[in-house]
């Protein structure tokens, strides 16, 4: 039967088997096991007999001091008797208290530095910079022991960059057309001069927040910043006037150049149908020269006066000469208006001429009469 059943057994305690178990008779048998182990006994040992319980007591918070918890994001550099030892990663890890001395870095998170000051630009200006540097630890080791105050170095390195950039860039760069490029050359230096020092952190971004002239020079910068907008309006505006007027020049040289083709080839065509008309000309000329001459006699009679308006002829036997007001003719001749304008070119050259020809010809029979007289 067990112990602790009821109706009997032995208790371990050694105290009655129907009552519980006697704590003070417990811990004086503990103790005169301790007292064994300690070489005493009786009441001359009593108190180093408390030394080796004391021992174990503090071996056993010794031992529970040393365990740690390391996050995620973290890391924990031990040193041991002040040398460097090794880096633990996350997890329950245990090292021996008071010999290992244990330093927990956060690596991951993005720790953020706000600076600002007046510097100096290249052309000799004043210019006030805010700015905030965003980095993380990259190596936890040299984070703790190459330097002994990793922020305050990463101010100077900090200020000592920015510094170098913005002495290097004019003031129109910093202030509005180059600031995400003197953001990102101020982060370049800021790294390599923390890698010089062997800082173990890594500069994940620089933010430019403001960048402007100071105070007591921002009402003439504001002056000059109006100038140059109106240099680039003036510019924009002169630009787009180009754009409008050299567009409609070509096209008009284009125009010219095209209607020049057009005459040209005219001329040309013109010039071959006249040599192609005098080729057959010379033909029939050669067939009948007498009749060919009498045709272009009368052809060139016909267009001279049809760009004339009067003809003078001499009488043929007299001293009389006769006067052809061809225009008058045609007024005289009864044609309206609207019929001058219905009739073509062709149709008023022939009637005039036909018109002519009847005068001549009465004129011709007046002469002929009075000669017979």
């Amino acid at each position: 039967m067990a112990w602790n059943e009821p109706g009997g057994g032995r208790d371990p305690w050694g105290g009655n088997n129907g009552g519980p178990p006697d704590i003070e008779e417990a811990l004086k048998k503990l103790t005169e096991k301790f007292n064994f182990f300690g070489g005493g006994s009786g009441g001359s040992s009593g108190g180093r007999g408390l030394l080796p319980i004391s021992i174990v007591v503090i071996t056993l918070l010794w031992g529970l001091l040393g365990f740690y918890q390391v996050d995620e994001k973290e890391q924990a550099v031990v040193l041991r008797l002040g040398k460097y030892s090794q880096t633990h990663g996350s997890g329950l890890h245990w090292n021996p208290r008071f010999i290992d001395s244990v330093t927990v870095v956060g690596v991951t998170e993005e720790r953020q530095y706000p600076a600002r000051g007046l510097m100096l630009t290249q052309d000799e200006n004043i210019v006030e910079i805010s700015l905030t540097v965003q980095y993380n630890i990259a190596n936890a080791k040299d984070f703790v022991l190459n330097i002994k105050d990793p922020e305050t170095s990463l101010k100077q390195a900090t200020d000592s960059a920015l510094r170098h950039v913005v002495g290097s860039t004019g003031l129109d760069g910093v202030i509005s057309t180059g600031r995400e490029q003197v953001a990102l050359d101020t982060a370049d230096k800021l790294q390599i001069l923390l890698d010089m020092y062997g800082s173990g952190i890594n500069v994940v971004k620089i933010n430019i927040e403001e960048s402007r002239p100071p105070t007591e020079v921002k009402a003439a910068y504001d002056d000059v910043i109006r100038a140059r907008e109106d240099l680039e309006r003036l510019v924009n505006e002169a630009q787009a006037y180009s754009n409008g007027i050299i567009p409609e020049a070509r096209g008009e040289a284009q125009r010219l150049r095209e209607e020049a083709e057009g005459y040209r080839s005219q001329v040309v065509s013109r010039s071959e149908g006249e040599a192609k008309r005098f080729s057959k000309l010379l033909a029939e000329y050669q067939k009948a020269p007498e009749v060919t001459r009498e045709r272009l006699y009368i052809d060139a009679v016909e267009e001279m006066m049809t760009q004339s308006t009067k003809i003078l002829m001499d009488a043929e036997g007299g001293n009389n000469m006769l006067y052809l007001p061809l225009d008058k003719l045609v007024q005289q001749g009864g044609v309206t208006k609207q019929s001058n304008s219905a009739l073509t070119s062709d149709q008023m050259i022939d009637r005039i001429a036909n018109d002519v020809i009847e005068k001549l010809q009465r004129n011709s029979d007046r002469i002929q009469a009075e000669r017979r007289r």
